[in-house]
């Protein structure tokens, strides 16, 4: 009998001992098809480069090179005190850490981050703009940001020797040949091309959504388990992959999530419906003359020609993409939640009567207990990368260009 017994406890022992391996070898089955699909819908990454037809540019070395020279440059702003860097910091992941941005004055939105910004449709938290170089112009001549003129960045350009033989050699003609709007444009499409490059790298949940695509379940066990039970409410209870969707996890539109639209100064901030009236009416839009793709009725056009204004835009704000959303905090348009916990549990504790009436109906509260939020968290952590920090390419030390 006692042998028995210690052939049972032996027998149970190695039984335990196998638990923990089998449960990780079975937790990636605890996905549906159906989460399965969307988790694999949120890659591969990083995706092809890009390049914008509207922006004959786009993609250049040289453009590139001119880009970030200008990004770095202060004497495009007003008095010369500041460059686009002032608010889109390298060393703060491209933004500046305030819950709304600070040039010559502060304004009243968060300064939204630069990274993948290549991949978006529609610019700004309202999309006001349709191009990322009409965007790169906006802050340039904002009064409360560098608060600048065309006037004053065409005579940058010009009077600096180097700046307007490597502009020479992007755009085929001396800035001193050209008005003062077609250098700010120009100068704006370079802006766009260095932006272009600013593409976040790999990440933990890219490697666990690779595995997962091939059914590596070594490689999958290597993604930890709070993160995952986080990705399983993320795509399925959650519903959190209808707007953050695809490899940048946004859609690039725009929704009314809850979030109060008051002003520090007074009155409201419109959101989309502002926007949209504002890039209707845009002279530097995708309709107008400064459009370099040369087929009329091209692709770029589209999505300006037919944007509509509908009331229920009052109070939306653009959809944010996830990649690198750990380090860039505060979050929303207005910076009022100071960190992921707070997102979260936003989320979580949904106040309904903050939506519009034919607003965001797929948003509900989701009533995460501590230990849930806990897991999104963790989620959310693991679509940050670890690349090294920003280093410049360029330097004021540089060869003078001839």
């Amino acid at each position: 009998m006692a042998t028995i017994r210690r052939v049972a406890i032996a027998v149970l022992t190695a039984a335990l001992a196998c638990l923990p391996l089998a449960l990780s070898q079975a937790q990636p089955a605890a996905f549906s098809d159906a989460e399965r699909r969307r988790i694999i819908s949120h890659g591969p990454w990083p995706p092809a480069p890009v390049r914008d037809p509207s922006n004959r540019v786009s993609g250049q070395p040289a453009a590139i090179d001119l880009g970030e020279r200008l990004f770095f440059d202060r004497g495009l702003s007003g008095d010369g005190g500041m460059a686009c860097d002032w608010c889109h910091t390298p060393s703060l992941d491209w933004t500046d850490a305030f819950a709304r941005g600070v040039g010559k004055q502060a304004v009243d939105r968060n300064t939204p981050t630069l990274w993948n910004v290549g991949f978006n449709r529609w610019f700004g938290w309202s999309g006001a703009h349709d191009s990322l170089w009409a965007q790169s112009v906006r802050p340039l001549l904002e009064p409360r940001e560098m608060a600048s003129s065309a006037q004053r960045i065409a005579e940058r350009v010009r009077a600096d020797s180097d700046l307007a033989c490597r502009y020479e050699r992007v755009f085929g003609q001396p800035p001193a040949f050209m008005d003062d709007e077609a250098v700010l444009i120009a100068t704006g499409k370079a802006l766009a091309a260095f932006q272009e490059t600013l593409v976040s790298g790999r990440t933990p949940f890219d490697d666990f959504r690779d595995a997962l695509a091939r059914n590596d379940h070594d490689a999958m066990r290597r993604y930890p388990d709070d993160a995952r039970r986080g990705l399983g409410i993320f795509v399925g209870k959650g519903n959190c992959s209808v707007c953050h969707v695809g490899p940048l996890f946004t859609n690039g539109e725009f929704a009314d999530i809850g979030i109060p639209f008051f002003l520090a100064r007074g009155g409201v901030d419109p959101g989309r419906h502002e926007g949209i009236r504002h890039v209707r009416g845009d002279r530097f839009n995708l309709l107008g003359i400064y459009n370099d793709e040369n087929d009329a009725g091209g692709t770029t056009r589209l999505r300006t020609r037919h944007v509509e204004l509908q009331h229920r835009n009052f109070g939306e704000f653009k959809v944010p993409a996830l990649r690198n959303v750990a380090r860039t905090a505060p979050y929303m348009h207005n910076g009022t939640l100071a960190d992921l916990r707070a997102v979260v549990r936003h989320y979580s504790e949904l106040n309904e009567d903050r939506l519009h009436a034919d607003g965001e109906r797929i948003l509900k509260p989701l009533r995460l207990d501590g230990a849930e939020i806990d897991d999104v968290i963790a989620f959310l952590k693991t679509l940050s990368d670890d690349a090294s920090p920003f280093r410049r390419r360029t330097s004021p030390v540089d060869p003078l260009c001839r």
